[in-house]
């Protein structure tokens, strides 16, 4: 099975990497791809290239057997969106290999208002990672999605290339990339909610402005 995780990673931090991992180890993935978007769809764009929040993604996972940063949305002009994504992926891994979509519970309360949200659980299975004793949603639309696509257990997404919904407890953090910015932007020091080598990088660039930060230099 290969995890497919995407975001703005606009830096990457903690409250991405501890979930996705979480899951790339109790589901047993073979894989997990990271994808920096490129343009967003839902949220505002992000402040740093796509070039910086790649070489920030691939210093949060150096070293991390099975964890890999893909550069596709990047080199695909137009809005990223996970239905291209997933083609792009099918295109190059086949048809039968069980494909699993990682998403935060509350972009899944969004879920029905993706662009072909039908079509992409007809690419991918739908991991979704919440908080121990979360409720499930209310959105009529995605109690239809459940009734329909809510797996029994996790072997069900080894039996079947896509089409699958699961609901994996992971260790939430409450850390938020704008967090991040906003105390790099106040001159605080956002040590400890992301890894140090991309706080090195951050330093380093100056890709976020501040009122005290190093002389910058290019990420990559």
């Amino acid at each position: 099975m290969i995890g497919v995780f995407g975001g703005t990673f606009d830096p990457i931090h903690f409250g991405h990497l501890r979930p996705a991992f979480e899951v790339y180890q109790r589901l047993g993935l073979e894989q997990l791809r990271l994808i920096p978007l490129n343009q967003a769809v839902h949220r505002p764009q992000p402040v740093a290239s796509g070039e910086q929040r790649l070489r920030m993604l691939e210093a949060a996972i150096a070293g991390q057997p099975g964890l890999i940063a893909d550069r596709r949305e990047l080199d695909r002009a137009g809005l990223s969106r996970t239905l291209d994504t997933l083609i792009s992926l099918r295109g190059e891994l086949g048809s039968d290999l069980s494909l699993c979509l990682l998403v935060g519970g509350d972009a899944f309360e969004s879920f029905a208002d993706w662009y072909r949200p039908e079509e992409i659980l007809q690419l991918a299975h739908l991991i979704v990672m919440r908080r121990p004793q979360a409720r499930t949603s209310t959105d009529p639309r995605l109690r239809d999605l459940l009734a329909r696509h809510r797996g029994s257990d996790p072997e069900c997404l080894r039996q079947a290339p896509a089409g699958a919904i699961w609901f994996q407890e992971v260790t939430q953090m409450a850390i938020s990339a704008s967090a991040i910015r906003a105390a790099l932007s106040q001159g605080r020091s956002p040590r400890y909610l992301l890894p140090d080598s991309v706080l090195a990088m951050i330093h380093a660039s100056g890709v976020y402005p501040g009122k005290s930060r190093r002389s910058p230099a290019k990420i990559g």
